[in-house]
């Protein structure tokens, strides 16, 4: 970033300095200044924007981070993605909102809500975060992307009869994606659930063995 900064410093000195030898017209040296001060504002507010979208980091995250194993730059990274999924989770959230037939799409395969629980599950365990990578950067960018698009073309007034197929087309393509991101839920806990199994069958078993221990002592006891 340091060196591209230099180089564009390098570009202006370099024009500003053929304008004064090349005796160009006194308006040459202002034009290049107003771009020079244009870029600084830009890259300014564009920092700012960025800083924006992602949320501090307090110390109890950084904790929880660091206790994963994790980073400083597997932190930057991790945060960036989630921020940029946030905003991705609450465009969609607008895009059920807008539309009836997509509200209806979002009741029956709970889009939203598995988004919502599938970002939650990030938080708790970033080193997962690879396990997330169909969710993250193919199906949630492209449910989101659809159904922008939706919303859209839904609001021109005058609709023809390629306009409907359309849109009936999105909707099967949402419809699709919505039922790939629960799967994406399913696999990423499904060792959880596999756990969960595990120690319910163990608590089965520990209970039956309590049982057949209490029937044979009753059974001692009547003899």
């Amino acid at each position: 970033m340091k060196n591209k900064k230099y180089t564009i410093i390098a570009i202006i000195g370099f024009l500003i300095g053929m304008g004064i030898l090349s005796e160009i017209d006194e308006n040459f040296i202002p034009i290049v200044l107003i771009i020079a001060i244009v870029w600084f504002i830009y890259r300014k507010f564009s920092k700012r924007n960025k800083k924006d979208v992602v949320p501090g980091l307090s110390k109890e995250k950084q904790e929880h981070y660091y206790e994963a194993g994790m980073s400083d730059k597997e932190i930057e990274f991790f945060r960036n993605t989630l921020a940029e999924a946030k905003e991705q989770i609450n465009q969609l959230e607008q895009n059920f909102r807008a539309v009836p037939k997509l509200k209806a799409i979002n009741l029956r395969y709970d889009t939203l809500k598995v988004s919502q629980a599938m970002f939650k599950e990030l938080v708790k365990e970033p080193k997962k975060l690879h396990l997330a990578d169909k969710f993250l950067y193919n199906h949630l960018p492209n449910v989101v992307e659809l159904t922008n698009k939706y919303v859209e073309i839904s609001d021109h007034e005058i609709k023809s009869k390629a306009t409907y197929d359309t849109l009936n087309e999105s909707i099967v393509a949402i419809e699709d994606v919505a039922q790939l991101i629960i799967k994406d839920y399913e696999n990423f806990v499904s060792d959880d659930i596999e756990d969960l199994e595990v120690e319910i069958s163990i608590a089965k078993q520990n209970t039956n063995r309590d049982k057949q221990k209490t029937d044979v002592s009753e059974d001692q006891e009547e003899n």
